[in-house]
This record gives C-alpha cells, sequence and structure tokens, in this order.
C-alpha cells in the first residue's frame, strides 16, 4: 500500500529556526531519505518552497483566475511530502515516527490509491 506523508509546519515557529539549525535537519533528512529509499519503503521525498513562493488556481462561475501566495492565513503549512510503500497504516506511521524531520513538524500519515485502479 501507498501512503502520502505531508510535512506541516507551524508557519511562525518555522521562522525561528536558525540557519545551522536547517542545515542540521537537512543533513539527517538526507541519511533517513536514503535509508528508507535503499529498504524500499520511500518512493519520493520532496521538500516545497515557502507558501508566499505559491499560486492558488481555481475556477470561480466559470472564470479561471490566479492568485499568488496562499489563499488564506495560514498558522501551518505544508513543507514537503514523502510517498512511502508500507503493508498498513501502522507500519506507514512506524516509519513517518522515524523521519528526522518530525522534530520541526507534524507529519499526517494518509492513505493514497490511484482514482484508475480505485483502490
Amino acid at each position: 500500500m501507498k501512503f502520502l506523508c505531508q510535512i506541516w509546519f507551524d508557519t511562525e515557529k518555522s521562522k525561528q529556526v536558525t540557519q545551522a539549525e536547517w542545515d542540521r535537519l537537512t543533513e539527517q533528512c538526507i541519511l533517513s531519505d536514503n535509508r528508507w529509499r535503499d529498504s524500499g519503503h520511500l518512493l519520493t521525498a520532496l521538500a516545497l518552497r515557502e507558501p508566499e513562493s505559491a499560486v492558488t488556481v481555481r475556477v470561480t462561475n466559470g472564470a479561471l483566475s490566479a492568485t499568488d501566495g496562499p489563499f488564506a492565513e495560514i498558522k501551518e503549512h505544508l513543507g514537503g511530502f514523502v510517498l512511502i510503500e508500507a503493508r498498513d497504516i501502522g507500519q506507514a506511521t512506524e516509519i513517518a515516527s522515524a523521519f528526522p524531520i518530525v522534530e520541526y513538524a507534524s507529519i499526517e500519515v494518509r492513505p493514497a490509491y490511484s482514482i484508475e485502479d480505485g483502490v
């Protein structure tokens, strides 16, 4: 089974992390990602730029609009995601709890499926 691990940061708290801490954490995350990739569990992992760099696209009353930045004021922001393979939600949660980023963020683990397969 595939699971999407969404990494959510408290926006204000993440701004207070020093560059040295981010650098240390990045090194730890790279090592962790490589270990989970080598074990066959990690399928992909990507970090996301800050919410201010986003564009929000939507259709309202048939009209397409694109807005710079996040759509609303947010207390948390999606900072990245990891797609993993695990036998069940229990194993997926164990894997996610071992990610070094959990020290700085919450991780939502959610079962994922192909809409084509419906499974």
